[in-house]
Parts: structure tokens; sequence; C-alpha cells
């Protein structure tokens, strides 16, 4: 048996610099690592997960709905933890300022594109970062599902992570 759980995040650029957070160590998810801002949906957001993203970027940056525009979905990723079941929703948007809160959730960095995989940073966001890098700009919703590839191994003959992205349309549209 699964549980479900969903988790908003946010991508938000200032200028030509993503906002990412470096974890701070003792966080049980991804310690010192980097990720993006977001968190867990709660029971009266499921329906609403922009609403959830919004909650997560006030609570974690300080920045309040009126200083973010462009605010989309732009990915819906999925992957096994365990025996949990977890759904992100990813957003991309713009900041109309970069001044921030601090957070005790880790540290708040303003990072410039052409540095933002110079970092350590979990498997999952760090395809999804890729993908957006050289995809999602463009603009559309993505599916992702991470998974084990079944063709590449390490030397000790594990299998490789591996992200399945996916455009999503309404078949009945086409």
């Amino acid at each position: 048996m699964y549980t479900l759980r969903l988790i908003a995040v946010a991508m938000l650029f200032h200028e030509d610099r993503l906002l990412m957070m470096k974890r701070s160590p003792n966080r049980t998810l991804s310690p010192g690592q980097w990720a993006g801002i977001g968190g867990h949906l709660e029971p009266y957001e499921m329906a609403a997960p922009l609403a959830a993203c919004l909650r997560e970027v006030e609570e974690e940056t300080g920045l309040t709905p009126g200083d973010i525009e462009g605010l989309e979905l732009r990915y819906i990723v999925t992957r096994l933890s365990d025996t949990d079941l977890r759904q992100q929703f990813v957003f991309t948007g713009r900041a109309k300022t970069d001044k921030l809160s601090l957070t005790e959730e880790g540290e708040l960095h303003w990072i410039p594109r052409d540095q933002i995989l110079d970092r350590d940073i979990p498997y999952v966001y760090r395809s999804l970062l890729e993908h957006y890098l050289q995809y999602g700009a463009a603009g559309g919703l993505w599916a992702g599902t991470a998974t084990l590839s079944g063709q590449t191994e390490d030397a000790d003959g594990a299998r490789s992570p591996s992200m399945i992205w996916v455009p999503l349309h309404d078949p009945l549209l086409l």
C-alpha cells in the first residue's frame, strides 16, 4: 500500500537568476542539497496546488502573491519513495523583487542561470531543471516519471535512475 504525498514547488526567476534553497543540514529530506521552494499540500489544498505553492513560497521566502507574476503549472512529476507515491506540481514564474526573508528550511540564493546545475541537487529536481533549461521555457505542460533504467547499470550492477518526460495534451482535442 502506498501513501500519496502531494507537493507544490515553485521555480521563481528574477531577471536571469533562479531562486534556490540550500537545505539545512538538519533537514530530513535532502539535507545540505539545493532544492526548489515548496512543500506538502495541506488537506484543504488537495484540489488547489497553486494555493499551496503560493502559501509555501510566502512561508519560506516572504514573497507574497503580489510579488510574483506569470506563475503557471509547468510540470507534474511522479515518483515512488519507499512506500510513498510522490506527485509534485511544479510552477514557474517571475519574482518582481529579489528581497527575501530568512527561513529555517535553509539558505535562499538567487543563482545565475548558467550556474544552476553546478550544485548538489537531488536527482528528480536536477532532471527537472535540465529539462526546463532545454525545453520548458517554450511553454506547455509536461509529465515526468522517475524510474529505474532497465538497461543502464553502474559498476556494482545497480540500475540508474532515469526520468521519462511526456508533453501533456487533452486527447479529445487532437
